[in-house]
């Protein structure tokens, strides 16, 4: 999941030597965490938060195919 996440954010940012991603595993939940440079933060979120909100569709997709619960939050 960490490297999908990856993967998209590196190809959306104009810095993508700035783009890190952790990934924290719980019992049920797994909790993305994704942190960019401040002027590409709002290429990450995208206009009222639709590419944010792409990028978590398709991590919930990919992690419902593996039977997991997966959680992205885009940090500053």
């Amino acid at each position: 999941m960490k490297d999908l996440i990856e993967y998209i954010a590196k190809s959306l940012v104009d810095r993508p030597e700035e783009v890190s991603v952790k990934e924290t595993e719980g019992e049920k939940t797994t909790i993305i965490e994704l942190r960019v440079a401040k002027e590409d933060l709002g290429k990450v979120i995208g206009k009222m938060g639709r590419t944010a909100r792409s990028m978590r569709t398709i991590l919930n997709a990919a992690a419902t195919k593996i039977g997991k619960r997966c959680v992205m939050e885009i940090l500053e």
